[in-house]
């Protein structure tokens, strides 16, 4: 019974076993089926970024806002033109009245019904012209009194502190510029860090890449040199030590592999995220290490740098913000006036309830014809007296502040300066360490194959083989880390510059 149990449970773990493994194998087809093969040079790289980039979408988002916003202060200076309807308001209550006798309660029971449009032309002096004509009909329960109501207003405002103080409408719309451009010039800067992110990242794994790649030849050589100490320790040529010690670089080599095909799954995954493609998508990467020999001359770098760099335009936005917040405030503190003006037609009818509505709505207008017109002029000042030096305080509060983006603007400027002399020192320093390393590749090379005829022969121990073999490794390292320290400055000068070196073009 017992034996009988085991059978059916080892049976069980293996049927187990085999529908993990099917389930497993379709889900892996399945990802294979809509995973994608993408195979990238560094151009094509930053083409997918741009498209897919979570960054840059957003920022895409934040440049349509600010268009958005522009095109509405915009849109202020254009005629407006509104409709509004009241078809009906029926209202059936009690009302309170009150005067010098006491306080009275009455009924009320009416119907209302009426329609207006107006027109309105905001001014570039921040006035506006406006033209309102509308018509209501009010009907009384009660009283048994149908009212009806025409009117046209033709009107006219304009705060005379506009032209010696603030004009709202054109700092709005100045406002809304600067910040469209603003936005304009964060998107080309972070596009621009975008370009270097996906670079560093690229590099990174095209370095992890030819790092399995060096790993390997270094696996390939090693397994040879142990074929070869392997041989001669058989035909009693060399100790044993030396055979032993072949061994163990042996698997050090096979170690040194298996771990950098780790790093290189690692390295492939951030790859991939900083371009905004799938995980499970496959991408192979097209690069020989071929570089341009550039030479960039620091004062061209510089003078580059401070026409281009956005964080200077950004640093002058900000101050003439600044500007438009010191003059709303200094107006504050000034004299206002507005003037204003209207003409106005009317005609007005009153009839019992039971009359209809277009006669009702034919009597206002017969009265709208005959009846005088109404006109009004009006002029308003208010004259600030006495605030115990409010806004004489905030007016010098906001001139502190323009100061400091004053301030910081030059701060800016001397930091980009400091900073693009460093980097041009940096990248033309690399680029004699790239081509001496070049050389030393070609030595090492030639060295290593010496060394291992010599190991042939008995020339000399493991030991001195595995120095050498160890110094070509090191020349391989050194020259990649070169290269892709020379490629990254490269990229990051074209950002700190708005230039691209390679192409000798400036980017727009």
């Amino acid at each position: 019974m017992l034996l009988s149990n085991l059978v059916r449970f080892k049976k069980i773990i293996f049927y187990s076993k085999r529908i993990t493994a099917i389930v497993f194998l379709f889900v892996c087809l399945f990802y294979q089926a809509n995973a994608e093969i993408y195979h990238l040079d560094l151009e094509k790289s930053i083409d997918i970024a741009k498209e897919k980039s979570y960054v840059m979408l957003r920022l895409e988002q934040d440049l349509k806002i600010a268009e958005y916003n522009l095109k509405s202060a915009t849109s202020k200076f254009k005629t407006h033109i509104d409709l509004n309807f009241v078809s009906p308001q029926f209202t059936e209550t009690v009302r309170q009245y009150e005067d010098s006798t006491g306080i009275y309660f009455y009924p009320v029971k009416q119907l209302n019904y009426q329609g207006n449009i107006s027109i309105n032309q905001p001014l570039p002096t921040d006035g506006n012209v406006f033209i309102r004509s509308g018509m209501s009909n009010y009907d009384d329960f009660y009283k048994d009194i149908r009212s009806t109501y025409l009117n046209t207003r033709i009107g006219f405002t304009q705060p005379l502190d506009a032209f010696y103080g603030y004009n709202s409408i054109k700092s709005s719309f100045k406002q809304a510029e600067l910040a469209y451009e603003r936005s304009k010039k964060q998107l080309k800067r972070e596009e621009l860090n975008l370009i270097y992110n996906v670079s560093n990242a690229f590099y990174n794994l095209l370095s992890v890449q030819k790092s399995a790649d060096i790993a390997y030849l270094d696996l390939e050589r090693q397994t040879d040199a142990f074929q070869m100490s392997k041989n001669k320790f058989e035909a009693g040529l060399i100790r044993e030590v030396d055979a032993l010690q072949m061994e163990v670089d042996l698997a050090e080599a096979q170690n040194n592999y298996e771990l950098a095909l780790v790093n290189q799954g690692a390295a492939m995954n951030v790859f991939k995220e900083a371009i905004g493609i799938e995980l499970s998508d496959s991408v192979s990467l097209t690069n020989e290490l071929k570089y341009e020999v550039i030479i960039v001359n620091p004062d061209q770098a510089v003078q580059l740098a401070l026409e281009n760099r956005s964080e200077i335009r950004e640093q002058e936005i900000q101050i003439e913000l600044s500007k438009l917040s010191l003059k709303r405030q200094k107006a504050d503190g000034m004299i206002r006036a507005d003037l204003t003006a209207y003409y106005e037609k009317a005609g007005v009818s009153g009839q019992p309830i039971s009359t209809s509505f277009l006669q009702s709505l034919q009597n206002s207008y017969d009265d709208f014809v005959v009846r005088p017109q109404n006109f009004g002029v009006g002029f308003t000042v208010n004259i600030p007296l006495l605030d115990w030096g409010e806004n004489k305080a905030l007016v010098n509060a906001a001139k502190s502040r323009l100061k400091q983006n004053e301030l910081q603007k030059t701060e800016v400027q001397r930091s980009i300066e400091r900073e693009v002399r460093n980097l041009v020192a940096d990248l033309n320093s690399s680029l004699k360490r790239l081509q001496l390393l070049e050389k030393n590749i070609v030595v090492a090379e030639k060295s290593f194959e010496i060394t291992r005829l010599r190991f042939s022969d008995g020339d000399i121990d493991s030991q001195a083989l595995a120095l050498e073999r160890n110094r070509l490794n090191n020349a391989y390292n050194s020259h990649l880390r070169a290269y892709i320290s020379y490629q990254l400055m490269l990229a990051e000068l074209m950002r700190k510059t708005f230039y691209d070196f390679q192409r000798n073009e400036l980017i727009k």
